[in-house]
C-alpha cells in the first residue's frame, strides 16, 4: 500500500515526485500542480505532501500519512474553498500559518486547491511568499493549467502536468478503490463502473459521483434526451428551469450534509457526543459552521459546480455529433452511446460548421457562469442556440 495507489492514470508523474520525496535537500518549495478539472490534482498534492513528511515516503499505512489524506496533521494546511472565489484574508492567514515551524514533521506543507480562484489582488500578496518561502515551508498550488494562474506566480513555481486519466484505469480505481469502502447493499457493478468512467470522461471525482449515486447519474441521462429533443423555445425554457431548479436543490442538500459533518467532527474533535450541549466558550466557532452567509456562499458554488457537470454533458453530446460525422466511432467511441441513434440523427441534421458552433456555444455558456453571469438565462440562451 502506497499514498500514491489513489492517483489514477499519472504514472510518470508518481515516478517524477516519487524521486523527489526520497531526495528532500534539493526540493524546490514552490509547486505548481497543473491537471483538467477531475485529473486528481488535489489528490496528488495530498499524496506528495504525505510522502515529504512521512519518513517511509509515503508508506500509506503510518499515523502520519493517516492524517495527511485526512486532513488531521498539523503541519500540513489545506485550503479548499467552498467559494467562488479566495480571499485576502484566507491568504494572509496561510501566510502567517507558513511562517510557523512545523510541529512534528519535516516540512510546513501549505496546499491550496483552485489557485485559479484568486483575484489578482490576492495573488499578489502571495507572491512574495511563493517567491522566497521559509526555509521549513513547501507550497504546493492546484490549478487546471499554469495559464490559469498569472505569469508572477508560475514563473516562480515548478510546474507538473497532470493527464486526463484513461477510462480503463479509472474504472478499475472505481472497483478496487471505492468499492471496497461502501456498504455490501451499496456497492455498483462492474458495468456502472464503466459506464461511470466513460461518461465522466476522466473526471475521477465525477466518475466517483456517478458510480455512487444513482439519482445523479439519472439527471444525466434526463439532461442529454432533454438536449437531444430540443426543438422550440418553450422546451429550451423548460429544460433550463428544470436544470437550475435541480441544481440548487442538490447544493443546498450537498451544502447541508457538509455542515452536519462538520458539526459532528467538531463535537468529535472537542469531546462532546451527539446530544451534549455546547459550552458557552466554543457555542461560536459551532455555531459559524452553520452561518448564514457561509451557507449561502457554500450552496453558491456547489451550484456553480452542478452546472459546471451539465455543461460537460451537453459538450459532450456535440463530441460524439463530431465523432459520426468524420466517420470516427471506431477509433474513439462516443460517449454517450447509449443515445446512439438520437446523437446520429441530429448529425445527419446538422452542417459540421453548424456542429461546431454549437460545441463554441457550450464554451460562450460557461464563461458567462464564470463571470457570474444569472444561471436561468444562461441556460436559457444556450438551449435556444442548441435547437436544431
Amino acid at each position: 500500500m502506497s499514498v500514491w495507489d489513489a492517483i489514477v492514470g499519472q504514472r510518470p508523474t508518481v515516478e517524477l515526485l516519487s524521486r523527489v520525496a526520497q531526495s528532500p535537500a534539493r526540493i524546490a518549495q514552490s509547486w505548481l500542480i497543473c491537471g483538467p478539472p477531475g485529473s486528481g490534482r488535489s489528490n496528488t498534492a495530498r499524496a506528495f505532501a504525505a510522502a515529504l513528511e512521512c519518513p517511509n515516503h509515503g508508506c500509506g499505512e503510518c499515523s502520519v500519512c493517516r492524517h495527511i489524506l485526512a486532513n488531521t496533521h498539523p503541519d500540513v494546511t489545506v485550503l479548499a474553498t467552498d467559494k467562488v472565489t479566495i480571499g485576502i484574508a484566507e491568504v494572509r492567514g496561510l501566510i502567517e500559518t507558513s511562517e510557523q515551524m512545523p510541529a512534528s514533521a519535516p516540512w510546513r506543507i501549505i496546499i491550496i486547491e483552485d489557485v485559479d480562484r484568486m483575484l489578482e489582488r490576492t495573488t499578489n500578496v502571495l507572491l512574495k511568499e511563493i517567491e522566497e518561502p521559509a526555509e521549513h515551508t513547501i507550497w504546493l498550488l492546484c490549478a487546471p493549467s499554469a495559464q490559469d494562474v498569472l505569469p508572477t506566480i508560475r514563473s516562480r513555481t515548478r510546474v507538473v502536468n497532470l493527464a486526463v486519466p484513461g477510462a480503463k484505469a479509472v474504472t478499475e480505481f472505481l472497483m478496487t478503490t471505492v468499492n471496497p469502502t461502501l456498504p455490501e447493499d451499496q456497492r455498483f457493478t462492474e458495468h456502472v463502473a464503466a459506464r461511470a468512467a466513460r461518461l465522466s470522461e476522466g473526471h475521477i471525482g465525477i466518475a466517483r459521483l456517478y458510480a455512487v449515486n444513482e439519482r445523479v447519474m439519472t439527471d444525466r441521462d434526463t439532461l442529454v434526451v432533454g438536449v437531444l429533443n430540443l426543438a422550440r423555445a418553450s422546451d429550451a425554457v423548460l429544460l433550463a428551469d428544470h436544470l437550475i431548479s435541480d441544481a440548487n436543490a442538490q447544493a443546498a442538500e450537498e451544502v447541508e450534509r457538509q455542515v452536519a459533518r462538520d458539526r459532528a467532527e467538531f463535537r468529535r474533535v472537542n469531546g462532546l457526543g451527539e446530544k451534549d450541549k455546547i459550552p458557552p466558550k466554543i457555542r461560536s466557532a459551532y455555531n459559524a459552521l452553520g452561518k448564514k452567509d457561509e451557507v449561502r456562499r457554500r450552496t453558491t458554488r456547489r451550484s456553480r459546480d452542478v452546472l459546471d457537470r451539465a455543461l460537460n454533458s451537453i459538450a459532450s453530446v456535440y463530441r460524439d455529433v463530431a465523432v459520426l460525422q468524420n466517420n470516427a466511432e471506431d477509433m474513439v467511441g462516443l460517449v454517450n452511446r447509449e443515445n446512439r441513434t438520437a446523437i446520429a440523427d441530429l448529425a445527419s441534421r446538422l452542417t459540421r460548421e453548424a456542429a461546431i458552433e454549437r460545441a463554441e456555444a457550450v464554451g460562450v455558456a460557461r464563461r458567462r457562469l464564470i463571470g457570474n453571469g444569472n444561471p436561468l438565462l444562461v441556460f436559457e440562451s444556450l438551449f435556444c442556440t442548441l435547437i436544431a
